[in-house]
């Protein structure tokens, strides 16, 4: 029987003002819950930067390595800069990297941090500085010769960066199901976008999984999927705005892992956002999309 593990970077911490609203303590929370659990967590390598530069311009680099972004350019990104948050990026895409190659060979890869879809090629958003799933996949292309990977984005938030960097590359296949109304305002085109009302519920997202998502991953019959697994689609996420239980976030990573399990498709777990102001719910919903994970694949 397989053995499966996870990467995490929790340890690379940052150090954020007070009020600050990135939820930090949750990526800690996780790794300390499934560690109890038996899971084997290891640290993920620092990736080396011509692995970023496929995806990252020089010049934002050159700015994110030597701390010299421009004070709009760090509003927009959401951290105040600091070494530590560069090499946290780095740690997060690190963990990618590697669960992508874990899962081509056991059919399961797990990042306990990822999915930072808001990052561009030229510049960090949305609490996003480096675009980790963006670096991964244009390694695997010229590691592994990959054709048709596929990025099921169910953060409550569109991938807009993602979707922009692979808007002219027909071997991704974005899919991003997200608020509406939502941030960003200005939603990127991906492959397939699917916007949805405030509020929607389980019912109905588990509805949409079944009859929108299912139909066109299979058509696509991707070699590789990156799941971005955002809990921020909870009711009470302080930037959500959907109405899904806990229960039912779990059912939706379920019935994610259960496909890509049945079409024999390896499958890349990440965290994306969560930022219920209840905390607890934050970190027992990322566990639960990783128990989820394990229950179908173990």
């Amino acid at each position: 029987m397989t053995e499966f593990r996870a990467y995490s970077s929790a340890a690379y911490s940052v150090e954020l003002p007070v009020q600050h609203k990135f939820p930090m303590y949750k990526y800690a929370g996780v790794r300390d819950t499934l560690a109890r659990e038996g899971l084997t967590i290891l640290e993920p390598p620092r990736p080396d930067w011509t692995l970023v530069e496929r995806v990252h311009t020089d010049a934002y680099l050159r700015k994110l390595r030597f701390g010299t972004l421009e004070a709009k350019e760090v509003r927009l990104l959401g951290f105040p800069w600091s070494p530590e948050l560069v090499e946290r990026a780095l740690r997060a895409t690190g963990g990618t990297l590697k669960a992508a190659h874990d899962a081509l060979e056991s059919g399961l890869g797990i990042n306990l941090a990822g999915g930072t879809h808001h990052a561009y090629p030229d510049h960090g958003e949305g609490f996003c500085v480096l675009n980790d799933v963006a670096v991964a996949i244009k390694d695997l292309q010229v590691t592994h010769g990959l054709e048709r990977v596929l990025v099921l984005d169910l953060d409550v938030h569109q991938g807009n960066g993602s979707a922009a960097i692979f808007q002219n590359d027909p071997r991704v296949f974005t899919l991003s199901v997200h608020g509406e109304r939502n941030y960003p305002f200005h939603k990127e085109a991906s492959t397939l976008d699917i916007g949805l009302p405030d509020f929607v519920t389980d019912a109905e997202y588990l509805h949409i999984l079944e009859t929108r998502i299912s139909p066109a991953v299979a058509a696509f019959a991707p070699q590789l999927i990156f799941y971005l697994a955002g809990v921020d689609v909870l009711e009470r996420d302080q930037f959500g705005r959907f109405g899904l239980t806990i229960n039912g976030a779990m059912k939706r990573d379920r019935a994610v892992f259960a496909w890509c399990k049945t079409a024999r498709v390896p499958v890349v777990s990440l965290m994306g956002g969560g930022y219920n102001k209840d905390k607890p719910v934050t970190v027992e919903a990322h566990v639960n999309t990783v128990r989820a994970a394990l229950e179908v694949f173990v």
